[in-house]
């Protein structure tokens, strides 16, 4: 399972350690992710995603799931969130 948050696009960063001394060494920097449950109004179901918590606040903000997906472009999401995006945008348009 890679660490890439699948709503953000968020990975791993790559830097240096540095000491006291100035000695430089590779390191990486991982996105804090968690598996959560988030709710799909439109879709009425839960879904599982692993999602970094900057990318939960960001959903929180928009108003859940279904809005954070709808204004999203689909080169950010992973292919789980593009298909949840595609179910969701056809069951809005079917239901306007």
């Amino acid at each position: 399972m890679s660490r890439i948050c699948e709503l953000t696009g968020k990975g791993r960063q790559v830097g240096n350690n540095v000491s006291h001394a100035n000695n430089k060494t590779k390191r990486t920097f991982l996105p804090n992710l968690q598996n959560v449950t988030l709710m799909s109004e439109s879709l009425e179901r839960s879904v599982r995603l692993r999602v970094s918590t900057a990318g939960l606040r960001s959903v929180e903000h928009n108003g859940g799931l279904d809005n954070w997906l709808v204004k999203t472009s689909e080169d950010k999401l992973s292919l789980r969130a593009r298909r949840l995006k595609r179910d969701i945008v056809k069951k809005i348009s079917v239901a306007a």
